[in-house]
Order: C-alpha cells, then structure tokens, then sequence
C-alpha cells in the first residue's frame, strides 16, 4: 500500500521561503517519476512541478524560476523548494506521480500573508 506524507508547510510572508518533503513508502521509489500539487480554495488541483526516475525536473508557468523540486531516493523523498512566495501560493500542497495513481496524501498547508 502506498503510503504519501507531506510535511514543511506553514505560515510565511511574502517573498519569502519554505521547504516542503514528501516520504513515500510502499513503492520502488526510485523507479516512478514525483509531482507536486497544489490546490487553493475554491480551484482545481493542479501539478506545479514534476521529477522524473532520471532527474529531469518541469514547472508550471506560475512557480517557474521560484520553485525547484528535487529527490533523494535513498530517503524515497521528493522536496519541494519555493522561494520569493506570493499570496496566490497559498494552497494545500500535496505530491504524487505526475499522472496522480496513488491515494493521496493528507496535504501541507502553505499561506502567504503579510
């Protein structure tokens, strides 16, 4: 059964940073491409970023050149890096594969708010 934790979200103001990870466990994790996800009140869930097995990373238009995700599959955790916040990335963040096959995770909150 897989199982998707995610953790490092919280309260932060404008421009600034935070780290978000996601352990995941019952999978060959380093086999399965990584996404991360986001989902502000009132929207659609929406993919921000994705990772492939083989290191290759892309973005949505609205966090490129602010977020950067990366993996470590020794520890089967997928990072999210997100700097120079802005309120719209306020959101519920949550990772899966990019073409989201698993049950998801319960989420981390972000808000950016001054």
């Amino acid at each position: 059964q897989v199982q998707l934790v995610e953790s490092g979200g919280g309260l932060v103001q404008p421009g600034g940073s935070l780290r978000l990870s996601c352990a995941a466990s019952g999978i060959i994790f380093s086999i399965y491409a990584m996404g991360w996800y986001r989902q502000a009140p009132g929207k659609q869930r929406e993919l921000v970023a994705r990772i492939t097995s083989g290191g290759n990373t892309n973005y949505a238009d609205s966090v490129k050149g602010r977020f950067t995700i990366s993996r470590d599959n020794a520890k089967n955790t997928v990072y999210l890096q997100m700097n120079s916040l802005k309120p719209e990335d306020t959101a519920v963040y949550y990772c899966n594969n990019p073409i989201p096959i698993w049950s998801w995770g319960q989420g981390t909150q972000v808000t950016v708010s001054s």
